[in-house]
């Protein structure tokens, strides 16, 4: 296990795809439980932030009844306030210093990719990858003290977590960098929309090896 939370982020509104993109099947599970399980082979603490019980178009509490005691779901106080609200939250709320921070649309998450994120950590306050020169913060490694760090910049009025970020002491391994871990990147790959549901649907058909299961 690593020495290091896991936080999943599972409050949006899910605007673009229409449906809550932590329900979705993928295989047999959902692709929240397919995130969990995935982490669950390097973290005994897999924090999950959902939004207020009144405002979820699903009882997320029935994706979670087969999960391990390791996982804890902690709701927002208010609705839909932004990544930057829950990604704080969780770090506050983390046991460890350290604290792999993700999406719940992130069904092709291997568990290597994420260990070789925090193999990069060493004297950083964050590894957040950039692919395609855009930052990917919702699939980033950071420092729990990075908490406080969000907390000042949205009291600033700042809520962009791109924006908050980018002002990090942080290591920003690129494409080619990530694709010495994850050739395709499927790692990153992450369900916005119908069409890109259907694209990750197709990847886990195809496997590893680029064939046909």
């Amino acid at each position: 296990m690593l020495s290091a939370s896991a936080i999943i982020l599972a409050g949006g509104q899910s605007r673009r795809m229409g449906r809550p993109k932590a329900a979705l099947m993928f295989g047999n599970t959902t692709i929240l439980e397919r995130v969990i399980t995935e982490l669950g082979h390097g973290f005994d603490e897999i924090l999950i932030i959902a939004a207020p019980a009144q405002s979820e178009g699903f009882p997320i509490e029935r994706l979670l009844r087969a999960a391990p005691p390791s996982v804890h779901l902690l709701r927002d106080s208010n609705a839909y306030q932004g990544a930057a609200v829950a990604l704080a939250r969780g770090l506050a709320a983390a046991v460890n210093e350290i604290a792999f921070a993700c999406s719940c649309d992130l069904p092709l998450l291997r568990i290597e990719v994420v260990r070789a994120l925090y193999e990069r950590l060493n004297g950083y306050e964050a590894v957040i990858p950039e692919i395609g020169s855009k930052p990917q913060p919702l699939c980033a490694v950071y420092r729990r003290e990075v908490g406080r760090v969000i907390e000042a910049q949205l009291a600033s009025g700042e809520r962009r977590l791109t924006h908050i970020t980018a002002g990090l002491r942080a290591h920003r391994p690129n494409d080619r960098q990530l694709r010495a871990i994850d050739p395709d990147l499927r790692s990153f790959m992450n369900i916005n929309s119908p069409v890109d549901y259907d694209q990750a649907l197709a990847l886990e058909h195809l496997g590893e090896s680029g064939k046909p299961r």
